[in-house]
């Protein structure tokens, strides 16, 4: 527990003095924010605010991880690491994005077939890192598909090798689907890091409880069978205090973006913390926010594209303009009330997410 102390006290530090360092300086070279021209006019002021701050973020969250592992003079883990690893791939991805933004003064950067093929580099790397190194007959990620466990869906039970080509595949498609979702909400000043601090919260708490019902300590009913769960749970807890040390900043009105350095690095470290801690499908709920925003996109394109073909190339929205967040701008909601709102949505989805893991434990303990 003193680990996990350390660890958050250290980030939240370091988090809040690193991130105003940073703002100074972005600002100071001039990377800027670019504002794309179809969405809400309150949204032009925001140009030329400094972004880029998920390299604050990221910064933040090793060297908090690096100080705690040192003031406890303990050794990190394989688990801990690869979801690290995963966190800065997936921000190189998004600090190259955000840097051809700045490059060529404009809001869009790479392709999205780049950042998709750079998003399936990364998350190929992790999981066939992630099923090595066994240690007590554990590996840092299972071929099994878990919901609060894992369940007996066993990808390896179709062979070797297909095994580990459907375990990257469901890696890649976790990965792929949680950054570009974190990336959507963030569209407001203080959303996505506000929601995100509430689900690495979340994934603390259960990386504890899962050490403490370990079946390493006493093999009873209920006990969880994940490599690492303490290491886990510093890695999470160390998230969050990199997110309210940056939320400071970023709160409204934002003196600093995250950019998709920091929304994509945070969307593969919540993926990568589900696969490690073997809550995969535990993850939709938690992060039921960023669900609700990528499903509002899916549909506006799907009604959009439907709509298209039958009305002779006229297509119809279902809302005024996604991701969602912006439609209720457009209806006359503040900035500030829709961030909020979608906070107290992310607190319902992750207390939802946590009563469903304990309660299953509660059962499965009984």
């Amino acid at each position: 527990m003193t680990l996990i102390l350390i660890g958050a006290a250290v980030s939240v530090v370091v988090g809040l003095i690193g991130t105003r360092l940073y703002a100074e300086l972005a600002r100071a070279r001039g990377w800027g924010q670019f504002v794309r021209a179809d969405g809400p006019t309150s949204h032009y002021a925001k140009r030329g605010t400094p972004q880029m701050g998920g390299i604050a973020i990221i910064a933040t969250t090793l060297l908090a991880y690096a100080a705690a592992h040192l003031a406890t003079w303990s050794a990190p883990t394989v688990s801990g690491l690869l979801v690290l690893l995963l966190m800065v791939g997936a921000g190189l991805i998004g600090f190259l994005d955000d840097w051809a933004k700045i490059r060529q003064e404009r809001s869009l950067g790479l392709t999205s077939r780049q950042k998709i093929a750079g998003q399936i580099a990364i998350a190929v790397v992790f999981a066939l890192l992630a099923t090595r190194f066994p240690r007590d007959g554990l590996t840092p990620a299972s071929f099994r598909i878990s919901v609060v466990r894992d369940t007996a869906l066993d990808l390896a039970a179709f062979g070797t090798v297909i095994g580990v080509v459907l375990f990257i595949a469901w890696a890649t498609l976790m990965i792929a689907a949680a950054s570009n979702a974190v990336n959507l909400t963030d569209g407001l000043d203080g959303q996505a890091a506000g929601a995100a601090t509430l689900v690495f919260i979340a994934y603390a708490l259960i990386g504890i409880w899962q050490s403490l019902k370990s079946c390493r300590l006493a093999a009873a009913p209920g006990c969880y069978e994940v490599r690492d769960p303490l290491d886990l749970a510093l890695v999470a807890a160390c998230l969050a205090g990199a997110c309210i040390g940056f939320l400071w900043w970023n709160a409204p009105p934002a003196k600093l973006f995250m950019g998709d350095t920091g929304s994509l690095a945070l969307g593969a470290a919540l993926a990568g913390l589900a696969i490690m801690s073997r809550t995969e499908l535990l993850m939709i709920i938690l992060g039921g926010l960023f669900v609700f925003e990528t499903v509002t996109v899916i549909l506006q394109v799907g009604v959009f594209k439907a709509t298209k073909r039958r009305n002779g190339g006229v297509g119809k929205r279902l809302f005024r303009i996604t991701p969602i967040h912006h439609h209720f701008e457009m209806l006359g909601w503040s900035q500030v009330t829709v961030a909020i709102r979608f906070w107290i949505i992310a607190a319902v989805c992750v207390g939802a997410g946590l009563a469903v893991f304990y309660g299953e434990w509660v059962v499965a303990a009984g």
